[in-house]
């Protein structure tokens, strides 16, 4: 059975991998379902950042993280990507987004207390 922290980590996952998809296929006009070059190595990236994440038991999203580990090039393609997929998660993955946003604020206010 996977641990909770283990369980947080796939949710991120799967949240950004949802995310890069909706990028892909609205700007570079890929089919449904698949990433161009850029978005698969893009993609990939984010997985391993997660997969080496030491904060993951203290943090709920990378937005709500005081480290920042990404390389500059790979941290404005996932901003453009968060910029333009964000407000269309809710028409495509209404549950996942609200859950994310939810979570977020929750974590925020958690870290504020702090």
């Amino acid at each position: 059975m996977a641990s909770a922290v283990e369980k947080k980590r796939q949710r991120e996952q799967k949240v950004v991998g949802q995310m890069i998809a909706i990028y892909c296929h609205g700007v570079h006009h890929t089919p449904t379902g698949q990433l161009c070059p850029q978005c698969q190595a893009l993609n990939n990236y984010a997985m391993e950042r997660s997969d080496k994440c030491p904060f993951m038991q203290e943090k709920t999203f990378c937005s709500n993280c005081k480290v920042h580990c990404y390389r500059g090039d790979m941290a404005t393609q996932i901003r453009q990507v968060m910029r333009y997929a964000g407000p269309r998660m809710l028409l495509h993955h209404p549950v996942m987004a609200i859950r994310h946003v939810w979570e977020s604020a929750k974590e925020k206010r958690q870290q504020n207390r702090r």
